[in-house]
């Protein structure tokens, strides 16, 4: 039975209006990022200032907003489901935290060094006393630690449950690595009392508000660079990976190659959100490679809606925002209510918020 013309053209025209409306609410919500960091800069007592707290709170979120993008590659469109993501962003913290350190010190050794009875530095910490060379540690660090166990993990071909298995053991044995005093990280403590970044003073609202803008540079990168991989051919490759690795493999495909590659991009990603994490929040100890730390990004991702790009980042936000108000409010219920929202989302949000909202629309 045809349709009557007037809803034709009504639906012609919903669907239209479907993508615009979400490209409207995210230039809305990009120009309020934009926004921030300069309102920041404001006089303290102007109606519209935004406080060094709330600037370093958003900060905070957006970062993890990377690492949940960047865990949606590997388990929305590759079905890879990591446990261990909270590695890559701590060494990328870990990273940027020897050049602060370096920079605190001046010519003498970092204060836990000195506290330790440390006589000259460990050989791994040449060279970050150079930004650039830290930069490069932020990106080696994740990126070869990923490289090397992706390799050996798809070359075994190891996938499923097994391969989350594998993830989370990596990420606690690096947490227990790292709060080893001897290694020469920090210990429990970690990495702060940072002072100043590429000359600057960190805590000024300047470098603040720079900090901030940078992170919303790397988000929207990190955005434009998934949904680039997503309309590709790669993209498509991966979502049959995901869905029928068998079939893929029929047609002649080596689906080591493509696995490699996201994992290593989405490690990197991590990593490049872990530094710019650390100077915003002005600390990094190993609790960051935790294992709840990775489950928790799972379930950024899970609520927002894996295998949409912009759900996690949603899922990200919406965790965070309720996590900053539980800890302050009820803060020996959060777990407990981090656990009801995943088996709500199980049961009840198989696809994730984004999934309800396209099922209210196609209604």
């Amino acid at each position: 039975m045809t349709m009557p013309l007037n809803q034709t053209l009504l639906a012609r025209a919903s669907a239209k209006l479907g993508p615009q409306v979400s490209i409207a609410i995210g230039l809305v919500v990009l120009a309020i990022l934009v926004a921030m960091p300069l309102l920041h800069l404001l006089p303290a007592d102007h109606a519209l200032h935004v406080s060094a707290y709330s600037l370093t709170l958003v900060g905070k979120i957006l970062c993890y907003a990377i690492v949940a993008l960047a865990l949606d590659l590997v388990w929305g469109y590759a079905g890879m489901l990591s446990l261990g993501h909270g590695l890559f962003f701590a060494l990328g913290g870990y990273a940027m935290g020897m050049y602060l350190m370096r920079q605190s010190a001046g010519d003498g050794l970092p204060a836990f060094m000195s506290f330790l009875a440390w006589n000259e530095l460990p050989w791994y910490w040449y060279g970050t006393s150079s930004f650039l060379w830290a930069m490069c540690l932020v990106v080696l660090a994740p990126g070869l630690l990923a490289l090397v166990f992706g390799f050996f993990a798809f070359r075994s071909r190891i996938k499923g449950v097994y391969f989350s298995i594998m993830t989370q053991a990596l990420t606690f044995a690096g947490m227990l690595l790292f709060f080893r005093n001897e290694t020469g990280f920090g210990g429990n403590n970690g990495f702060t009392g940072f002072t100043r970044i590429l000359g600057f003073d960190i805590t000024a609202q300047s470098t603040r508000a720079a900090l901030f803008f940078a992170t919303v540079v790397l988000l929207v990168g990190s955005l434009y660079l998934g949904f680039r991989l997503a309309r590709s051919k790669f993209g498509r490759v991966l979502t049959a990976l995901r869905d029928a690795e068998n079939r893929l493999m029929f047609c002649g495909y080596d689906p080591r190659g493509y696995k490699l590659f996201i994992w290593v991009l989405s490690a990197v990603l991590c990593g490049l959100a872990g530094a710019l994490y650390v100077p915003q929040v002005g600390i990094i100890n190993p609790s960051e490679m935790a294992p709840t730390q990775s489950i928790e990004a799972a379930v950024w991702v899970a609520l927002g809606g894996r295998g949409t790009l912009i759900g996690p980042l949603l899922g990200a936000g919406l965790v965070n925002g309720m996590k900053s108000w539980f800890t302050v409010a009820f803060p020996e219920y959060w777990l407990f209510a981090l656990g009801a929202l995943f088996i709500v989302v199980t049961l009840f949000l198989p696809k994730g918020v984004i999934g309800l909202l396209k099922k209210e629309k196609d209604q």
